[in-house]
């Protein structure tokens, strides 16, 4: 197969959550934006910054729970000269590769505009763009993870829609001891201990990179895979 016919393909199998997400994500955060009761700069800003924080890599944390047991046959697939892991990590990286996009397309927008600077915890244009991508890693590690574990789809995606609401309805709790803030996905909009920020960020990405192994070992499993079409 040809490499373009190949990504049209995988694109085509990422599903349309993949790809409308994101865009989505953006949408809602502007019309939050817009509809804000309480006007002004500072929680303008910090509402179209939540929008790269906590909608965008919810969007691609529900996509990459759902990559794994989208295919018909998977038996089929197994016996490929392709391993399935490969071909997963591509969907993946069409996954995180438009979110990337679209995440960038904001954030440079917000950039130029000056709304960036306006929320004073942005952390400048460059070392800032960690404001969406490590929670989205981590959060797509999960999914990933989540999905290659439980082979379930709908399982994933409610685990991570759960660890999304738990940190966002409990925030106070997530942050009581050094594990949860280390781990909070939205330390830049919701706040964190000064001088945290960067490590919870690089923690976030860590855990992203573990998860992701973690699904490329249990994925690698044939019989696990096949096991879960009988079920």
């Amino acid at each position: 197969m040809r490499p373009l016919t190949l990504w049209r393909y995988e694109i085509r199998r990422t599903g349309w959550t993949a790809l409308l997400g994101p865009p989505i994500a953006v949408a809602l955060g502007i019309a939050a934006a817009l509809a804000n009761p309480q006007p002004g700069d500072t929680t303008t800003a910090r509402i179209l910054l939540g929008a790269l924080e906590m909608a965008i890599p919810l969007a691609a944390g529900v996509s990459c729970a759902s990559l794994i047991g989208r295919d018909p046959a998977v038996e089929i697939q197994l016996t490929s000269p392709t391993a399935y892991r490969v071909t997963l990590v591509r969907r993946m990286a069409v996954t995180l590769g438009w979110t990337a996009a679209v995440a960038m397309l904001m954030a440079g927008v917000l950039i130029v505009t000056g709304w960036w600077d306006r929320w004073p915890a942005s952390h400048g244009p460059v070392a800032g763009q960690l404001t969406w991508l490590a929670p989205t890693l981590g959060l797509s590690g999960l999914g990933f993870a989540a999905g290659a574990v439980l082979r379930s789809p709908g399982g994933a995606g409610a685990l991570v829609t759960s660890v999304w609401a738990i940190q966002q309805f409990f925030a106070g709790s997530a942050q009581e001891n050094l594990p949860g803030r280390l781990l909070y996905l939205f330390a830049t909009t919701r706040g964190a201990v000064p001088g945290d920020w960067t490590a919870n960020r690089l923690t976030l990405l860590g855990a992203a990179a573990v998860l992701i192994a973690l699904a490329l070992v249990v994925v690698g499993r044939s019989e696990r895979l096949i096991d879960g079409e009988d079920e």
